[in-house]
């Protein structure tokens, strides 16, 4: 009889246990996202701090950001190596952003720079609602962001050859959109418990984030008069 006494019979709440592990997988990519938010800010500041020296180099700390991002995307799975490697890309991704947050204060002036973070917050958390009350599946929108990023990708290229305003403008306009709906996808996926780790959730809101605001920036500065 013992051979077939086992606890079949206790009672068990798979799917209460399932709900709190996805509520904890949630609160810690978000967590997480705060961080590299707050190690983005931070870089900032301290690129700030040795504006000249970031402004002369800052083809060095791009590849340097490069760098960290490929390290963050091979480091997946590795725990400890993967959350070194996130907020060392966020650290440097603030360092970067230093020369367009200069370029938008001459030209509009400190408030542009917190009006366009302001738009920003306001766009990901509309867009993070959406994502949590729509009862679309936004999985079928995978394939036609991905066709919309590389477009972006391959337009900014073919204008670091044009360098033209005008084309910029609509290339940062769309993909102030583009990354709106990123923000959308990726809350249902993470809602959907469809990451392998907090990190990786974390890292593509924290890209999506910072899309939008250095597209916002681009335009601000791109249509803004200079501050005499």
């Amino acid at each position: 009889m013992s051979l077939y006494d086992r606890e079949y019979t206790r009672s068990y709440d798979y799917a209460a246990a399932n709900d709190n592990a996805l509520v904890s997988f949630v609160k810690t990519t978000y967590k997480f996202f705060a961080g590299s938010l707050l190690l983005g800010t931070l870089g900032a500041i301290l690129g700030f701090m040795f504006f000249e020296t970031v402004v002369t180099y800052r083809w060095a700390f791009f590849i340097a950001e490069i760098g960290a991002f490929l390290g963050l995307m091979f480091s997946r799975g590795k725990t400890g190596l993967n959350l070194l490697m996130l907020f060392a890309f966020t650290t440097l991704s603030g360092i970067t952003l230093v020369p367009l947050l200069g370029f938008v204060i001459s030209r509009a002036g400190v408030g542009a720079v917190a009006q366009a973070l302001g738009m920003t917050t306001i766009i990901f958390g509309v867009m993070s609602l959406y994502a949590i009350k729509t009862k679309k599946d936004l999985a079928n929108m995978g394939k036609m962001l991905f066709i919309a990023l590389i477009v972006v990708i391959v337009c900014s290229i073919i204008n670091i050859f044009l360098n033209s305003s005008p084309f910029q403008i609509v290339i940062a306009g769309g993909s102030a959109i583009l990354f709106s709906l990123f923000i959308a996808y990726d809350t249902q996926k993470i809602i959907k418990g469809m990451y392998e780790s907090p990190i990786d959730a974390a890292i593509d809101l924290y890209l999506d984030f910072l899309n939008i605001f250095i597209s916002i920036l681009q335009i601000i500065g791109l249509t803004s008069s200079n501050k005499e």
